[in-house]
């Protein structure tokens, strides 16, 4: 008999993954937060609507989250009505991006409660959460990841075990660093070849297809050449506060990152103009506009 499954953030990732999970077959209970549209879709499809965490955890056996970073996640948990309250033994699988030092504290808290912590950020985009294709990095024991891996896999394409609980959630801060690097790199170098008048889609047509192409590249370049403004649905906002939580892991490794600095800097500085909101391709017209460039105008 399959374990109950409850899911917390049914946004841009959460919503196709907890699709697929009721799809094949998991009894799942849902509970909304900002938009009822994914909670009555799933509903609809079999799912069953929980009023509060607490509700969620005390009819389910495994608790998979999908919100926005570690408050979020921090406030599921042990918040008013959070899933610890239930007072039951409980595996609670956390797929967002979160601040590893804030998972490792808060697994070893609820350990001794009984529950059971696991980190299990995500890879890809929205379209292989809808596909069930994505790539999951989890941290936690080789026994707690093998009870959780038959989920897992109901939306992932690949699973792969990074090692002991919070490695999961380093290794996505350093996947994300390297996006979001390319992210800021493609913006500059955008704008540094339109103030030469080399339009985007001559740079496309060079970089496409070479050696420096990639998915991330791919999803970036389909906003920036066809103005596609789904190809990646990531937040500016998000982007910052990744690149926030890879700031703090350096500080407490004692290390210096100048190039994660830069990273991040790039990205406040477009929060701080009031463009968080916009998915990251968009960072290509905030830098070509900070310097008197309009990309669709080259």
């Amino acid at each position: 008999m399959k374990e109950r499954i409850g899911f917390i953030g049914l946004g841009n990732m959460g919503a196709g993954m907890a699709a697929n999970i009721v799809k094949k077959g998991w009894p799942l209970t849902v509970l909304a937060h900002r938009s009822r549209e994914a909670v009555d879709r799933l509903v609809a499809a079999g799912a069953s609507e929980a009023k509060t965490p607490r509700e969620l955890a005390e009819n389910s056996d495994i608790v998979v989250l999908c919100v926005t970073g570690s408050p979020q996640v921090e406030q599921a948990i042990n918040g008013a009505d959070g899933l610890a309250s239930a007072g039951k033994k409980l595996m609670i699988v956390d797929c967002s991006t979160s601040d590893p030092a804030s998972t490792v504290r808060l697994a070893a808290e609820l350990k001794e409660r009984g529950i059971m912590l696991i980190d299990a950020p995500l890879g890809r985009t929205p379209k292989e959460a809808a596909d069930g294709t994505l790539d999951v990095m989890a941290g936690g024991s080789a026994d707690d990841l093998a009870r959780a891996r038959p989920v897992l896999e109901a939306f992932a394409g690949r699973v792969i075990h990074t090692g002991p609980t919070g490695t999961g959630h380093t290794m996505k801060l350093l996947n994300n660093f390297l996006s979001m690097g390319y992210a800021a790199i493609y913006a500059e170098a955008l704008m540094l070849g339109a103030k030469a008048g080399l339009t985007p889609k001559t740079f496309d047509s060079v970089i496409r297809g070479g050696r420096m192409d990639c998915g991330f590249y791919q999803t970036f370049f389909d906003y920036v050449v066809n103005r596609n403004p789904n190809a990646h649905r990531f937040a500016i906002s998000n982007a910052l506060k990744d690149m926030t939580y890879l700031a703090s892991f350096a500080q407490s490794a004692t290390v210096a990152n100048p190039v994660g600095a830069a990273v991040r800097n790039s990205f406040a500085a477009a929060v701080a103009t009031g463009h968080g909101g916009d998915f990251v391709p968009t960072l290509s017209d905030f830098v070509a506009g900070s310097n008197g460039v309009d990309l669709t105008k080259v």
